[in-house]
């Protein structure tokens, strides 16, 4: 099911995207304000988020670039703006499409659709997407592990670990870097959540932890996945 990240400080709209969103099947997170929706967004992993840019905290072009220092999700502008040059600033920043208030919800949600197909994977990614090694095979795409024949069980955490790592792989992925992918952007120095991790990950998937052949630590500096 997608889930849809609303950023939305007037309630009217927000009920309004709910219902009609809800509807049709979406699970829906909301956040009224940026540094909310900046949280929501590393917790929970939307698969697109629709943005208003008027937020009583901050703007919303500042949002857009929190996200874009760690996440592509697609972002989808809802404003009040009506000028090229702040369309054009919130599309400079990595928004990936921008709808002018009033809007009609049919179009929105028309777009909505096709930004989050334009960020599903092409066969060719989906393929990249399937890992295999002598001891475990992972599909990313359908989120299944699978380890001498049995499907193991992984956390949405160990899961988003395991895909930074696996679609890096032959890479060192610093410690920071992972913080920030899987954590959110303001993560960086708690290096004891990714010791607790990857201990977790190599119990599951590798065939001896304690001298684990595919999830290689570089001391000081991060990990590394190989094959």
């Amino acid at each position: 099911m997608t889930r849809v990240l609303v950023v939305e400080d007037e309630p009217q709209i927000v009920r309004a995207l709910e219902i009609n969103l809800k509807a049709r099947r979406y699970e829906v997170d909301t956040a009224s304000d940026g540094a909310t929706a900046l949280r929501l967004a590393a917790a929970r992993h939307p698969d697109v988020v629709v943005l208003d840019l008027g937020l009583p905290d901050m703007d919303g072009v500042e949002v857009i670039r929190g996200l874009r220092g760690w996440t592509r999700v697609p972002i989808l502008v809802l404003s009040a703006r009506h000028s090229s040059d702040e369309k054009v600033e919130a599309l400079d920043a990595g928004a990936d499409d921008y709808v002018t208030k009033p809007f009609g919800m049919d179009e929105l949600l028309a777009r909505l659709r096709a930004a989050v197909r334009r960020a599903e994977p092409t066969t060719a990614e989906a393929e990249e997407a399937r890992v295999s090694t002598a001891s475990f095979t992972v599909d990313l795409a359908a989120k299944k592990a699978v380890r001498e024949g049995r499907d193991v069980r992984l956390t949405p955490t160990e899961w988003h670990l395991l895909e930074v790592l696996l679609r890096n792989a032959g890479k060192l992925v610093s410690q920071k870097q992972l913080l920030q992918e899987v954590w959110g952007p303001t993560y960086g120095t708690e290096t004891n959540y990714l010791r607790v991790y990857m201990a977790q990950l190599r119990r599951k998937l590798e065939v001896d932890p304690a001298h684990p052949r595919h999830f290689i630590t570089e001391a000081g500096m991060g990990y590394r996945f190989e094959r």
